[in-house]
């Protein structure tokens, strides 16, 4: 057994959300500036480089690459081996938010009850964890900065079987063409396709952090993944809701089984700014 001290998982979640809020990972520049050479819309291609303009300013100066900071999404891989030490392992994780958040001067925008008062916990705290048990004595700690703009564009419904890829193509294209530019395109697609509804949206959303544009290793998936971008740049929405040729920088689907009388998809979208930030102790 293999331990791991609660202090640990506290200083790299919160240098993991600092840092994550700050640069962009290099294949989200990379598929930024590949749009920029593919937009026709001279409007976009300015929308564009300030887009690429205010990445590099953020990093240079270490200052939040947007206003909103987000809500702090958590994924856990805790191998059966560990063992954390020195305190619980999600007050570890949720002292790490409310230390970077508060390190990095970066927004606080959770609120402690989402019905009625709506007052804010001034940490940016509770962080939405999701935890996997896996083989081996290692923890991978995978952070996303989730922006409210993105968020809200979420959807999820239950089609029936008979429906197949072409019911799921129209529920994702129709989706991006009623929330326009809202979620603050070019924009990554994350897409889950079976298990129960909840599983849906857990795989939907942690579709968004494979890395932008690598399509799934089973080929109909990654055709599937073709299909979709093609038809959301043919919308003709662009950078920011401007109008152009490039609305969606990837598409990222993920399965699992699911019943017989059921399939689930789930829709989370993640803005240009696509942040995020991976630790392995």
């Amino acid at each position: 057994m293999r331990e791991i001290k609660a202090k640990d998982v506290t200083n790299t979640v919160a240098n993991l959300f600092e840092c994550s809020c700050h640069y962009l990972p290099e294949d989200v520049l990379s598929a930024l500036k590949q749009a920029r050479e593919k937009e026709e819309s001279p409007v976009c291609r300015e929308v564009l480089d300030r887009i690429l303009e205010n990445a590099d300013i953020a990093g240079k100066e270490q200052i939040p690459l947007c206003q909103d900071t987000g809500a702090a999404v958590v994924m856990l891989e805790l191998g059966q081996d560990v063992h954390i030490t020195g305190g619980d392992l999600y007050t570890a994780v949720n002292a790490g938010v409310r230390r970077g958040y508060g390190k990095g001067y970066l927004r606080k925008s959770i609120v402690s009850q989402p019905c009625f008062a709506r007052v804010n916990t001034k940490d940016n705290t509770p962080a939405m964890i999701h935890t996997d048990i896996v083989s081996g004595d290692r923890l991978k700690i995978t952070v996303m900065p989730k922006g409210g703009g993105s968020e809200n564009c979420s959807r999820l419904t239950v089609l029936t079987p008979a429906k197949g890829p072409q019911g799921v193509i129209d529920f994702v294209v129709n989706l991006v063409d009623d929330v326009g530019g809202n979620p603050c395109p070019p924009v990554i697609i994350g897409v889950g396709i079976g298990g129960t509804t909840d599983k849906a949206m857990l795989i939907a959303k942690k579709a968004l952090l494979r890395k932008a544009g690598g399509p799934s290793p089973d080929p109909e998936v990654a055709d599937l993944e073709r299909e979709i971008l093609q038809r959301v740049n043919n919308l003709g929405i662009g950078a920011m809701g401007y109008g152009g040729t490039v609305t969606a920088l990837a598409v990222h689907v993920e399965t699992f089984p699911c019943h017989i009388a059921s399939m689930p998809v789930a829709v989370n979208m993640q803005c240009w700014c696509a942040r995020r930030g991976e630790a392995l102790l």
